[in-house]
């Protein structure tokens, strides 16, 4: 059976798609024509942060003229989250009292509306190659966290918590 380009027009998100097979499981998405969105935590034998743009099978997927992107959610407020601080994401901002910077996190929901906008958008493959955030993604594409904000919590972690600064999300949420 062929498969190149049957799955042209189609959209998937594949998990923990840096490595083993849900990398092979990506890279044959995008061969077959699929806009491929990977999670994952890690890139071979490192970590994946937001400042590694090497993205994760761009250079794999290039020749079937996919687009491959590395999305990062911010200080993300899971299930775990909420759990590990005893709050609901009604109350979440309570957790805010024992540790200040969370009220920088972000519902799951927000990274959900990137990879949304992402899908929606015709342009999508000015992006292929690039390490992108929820947070980034909503100043271009306008959408908002569940509270109706635009968390940036890559850059606040950045400026505020790594400078050692007291919490303050004003200009970051």
């Amino acid at each position: 059976m062929n498969m190149r380009k049957l799955l042209t027009g189609k959209v998937a998100l594949v998990a923990g798609a840096t490595r083993g097979a849900g990398r092979g499981i990506a890279v044959q998405l995008g061969a077959a024509g699929a806009i491929v969105y990977v999670t994952g935590r890690t890139t071979r034998s490192e970590r994946s942060e937001m400042n590694r743009p090497e993205t994760i099978e761009q250079h794999e997927l290039q020749p079937y003229g996919a687009t491959a992107v590395s999305l990062t959610p911010g200080w993300l407020r899971s299930e775990q989250m909420l759990e590990n601080y005893g709050v609901t994401e009604s109350n979440w901002l309570e957790a805010a009292k024992r540790s200040p910077h969370f009220a920088i996190s972000e519902s799951p929901a927000f990274v959900g509306r990137a990879v949304v906008a992402l899908a929606q958008d015709p342009d999508v493959s000015r992006w292929n190659g690039k390490s992108l955030s929820s947070g980034q993604l909503a100043k271009i594409y306008g959408f908002t966290d569940l509270d109706g904000s635009q968390p940036d919590a890559w850059r606040y972690v950045t400026e505020v918590q790594d400078a050692g600064k007291p919490a303050d999300v004003t200009g970051y949420r």
